[in-house]
């Protein structure tokens, strides 16, 4: 039988999955069901999201890889944790020489912004403070997609078929792996084809025997520093040797009466909260969520959050502000003063005056884990180390080469990061995870998806289908091809420069697990994804 895999003619909507034993949803079906299955063998949720992630790097590898970076916001015995596993820079690359081979900001592709990965290292970390279940059980089923294969899925297809028109032809002896590994047929997968890797297969079972070290101080990391050295990188194997994720204490902002919580920088979590503690003093019409002037205020409040997270946010150790005092009530009702009848050209503030695949899961005894893996922009650098299947992030790339930034690049340096995990909680009890991927869209669709529940009461899954709109920079933004004519028109009217974006995967793929008061699980899952709530 033959079908476009792409085209629906008719609408649809998927509907609230409700469970009590443990749920699981991200954006890849067998991923998912890869820790339900862990659940159902005694895992925790943290064994669950531990498998999860890690299939995802075989079955989603066009968001994610072996050499991504994490954060993860868990929920263990009544407590919140956060862990911040990005990686660092090399320490024998300087901004001075970036700037020295010609670059006046960060490259986007190849070596340059290549950093420690942190991912694997998490994976390990999360798996020995909080699991249950043996490490090496928890990469199994990752490893047996690798090797035996799977059938891509529709929008994965489309996703492999980007990074094959950026890479499989590029010139640079360090793209010339990508191909062999991702398109080993001559051509990206196409939906319902099966790829396998079984390079990447051995990897999974060396970082389990090792419970990830391989990849830091073991033969992994000898081969990715070997094809460095090889074809002009700059990551050695002392950069990883002493790598390992950081134990953070994640930030809230009461909003509505309900705690979000964020992790601090580097990631750009404090946007989320920046907006949120802006609209806390603004009156939103709740009655009619899609009118013109609820979203004028909300995408106001986004972009002086924005102005103010890329200003200000960069390694906490470089960081010129307090952290807490981007969202201190006072000075967000200084800013919420700013927010008028007209768009506005926004500009960060002074608070000391007067930011990839997403994955939740919950298991039967309350533990709950929001966690976000990613190699940044499409397979990331680009760069694939030969016979290993590990695809390395770009993180760098979030880097300035501003002298004057806070967020300039440094030797063992973190970068500004766009990937973050978001948690709520309410009197002191887990509601839940909440995460929505897709670079700087990020801040922008959690923040539409936090207010379509706390401000106008959508069940989860209306909250992650509403329609919506992302802030490009200035005046401009951009809406979903749903989003009525008439609501465009309206924002114009009040200042706003409103362009369409057909492609629905910009406005990022978003999951939600909630809790009620009888200790019922409700999932949800983007519709811009192939996702699924795997459910028990």
């Amino acid at each position: 039988m033959q079908f476009d895999a792409f085209t629906y003619r008719y609408p649809s909507r998927r509907g609230l999955v409700y469970g009590t034993r443990g749920m699981v949803a991200t954006s890849q079906p067998l991923a998912a069901q890869a820790g339900l299955d862990v659940l159902k063998k005694g895992g925790n949720a943290v064994d669950a999201a531990v498998a999860t992630a890690a299939c995802m790097t075989a079955v989603e590898p066009t968001t994610n890889g072996l050499g991504s970076d994490m954060f993860a916001i868990v929920w263990m015995d009544g407590k919140l944790y956060g862990l911040n596993a990005s990686g660092r820079a090399p320490m024998g690359l300087t901004a001075e020489m970036l700037r020295a081979m010609g670059h006046e900001k960060m490259p986007q592709r190849g070596w340059l912004p290549v950093m420690v990965h942190g991912a694997v290292a998490g994976w390990a970390e999360l798996s020995e403070r909080f699991g249950k279940l043996p490490f090496e059980a928890l990469m199994e089923r990752a490893a047996e997609y690798a090797e035996k294969g799977f059938a891509v899925t529709p929008v994965i297809a489309d996703l492999w078929e980007r990074g094959y028109q950026l890479f499989a032809k590029r010139e640079g002896e360090e793209f010339r792996p990508w191909a062999e590994t991702f398109a080993p047929k001559g051509h990206a997968p196409r939906p319902g084809e099966v790829w396998n890797c079984p390079e990447m297969a051995k990897t999974l079972r060396k970082i389990a025997a090792t419970k990830g070290r391989a990849m830091y101080e073991g033969e992994l990391a000898d081969a990715i520093d070997a094809f460095a050295r090889r074809t002009g990188g700059y990551i050695r194997k002392s950069d990883m040797e002493g790598y390992r994720p950081e134990w953070v204490t994640p930030m809230h902002v009461n909003y509505r009466g309900t705690d979000v919580w964020e992790m601090p920088p580097n990631g750009d979590g404090l946007v989320v909260l920046a907006a949120l503690a802006v609209l806390n003093n603004i009156e939103l019409d709740e009655e009619h969520p899609d009118s013109p002037e609820n979203l004028h205020k909300i995408i106001e409040a986004m972009k002086l959050g924005y102005e103010d997270g890329l200003k200000y946010i960069s390694d906490p150790r470089t960081m010129r502000v307090p952290p807490e005092s981007i969202i201190a009530p006072d000075y967000a009702a200084r800013r919420a003063a700013l927010i008028g009848e007209k768009a506005i050209l926004p500009a960060p503030g002074d608070p000391l005056a007067g930011s990839t695949i997403y994955l939740c899961t919950a298991d039967g005894e309350g533990n709950m884990v929001s966690l976000i893996q990613s190699n940044y922009n499409g397979f990331g650098s680009g760069v694939v180390v030969p016979g290993t299947g590990i695809s390395l992030q770009n993180r760098g790339f979030g880097f300035s080469l501003d002298p004057d930034s806070p967020n300039v690049y440094a030797p063992g340096k973190k970068s500004f990061h766009t990937i973050i995990p978001g948690f709520l909680t309410k009197d002191g009890k887990a509601l839940g995870p909440f995460g929505v991927m897709g670079a700087f869209m990020q801040p922008q669709g959690q923040l539409q998806v936090i207010s379509n529940l706390l401000d106008f009461g959508m069940n989860p899954q209306e909250a992650l289908d509403r329609p919506r709109w992302e802030w490009i920079r200035e005046k401009k933004i951009v809406l979903e091809e749903s989003v009525p004519e008439e609501i465009a028109e309206a924002l114009r009217a009040r200042g706003h420069e409103v362009g369409r974006e057909p492609d629905a995967t910009v406005f990022g793929r978003g999951q939600i697990i909630l809790r009620n008061d009888e200790d019922v699980l409700v999932g949800a899952t983007e519709p811009r994804a192939d996702g699924c709530v795997a459910v028990w």
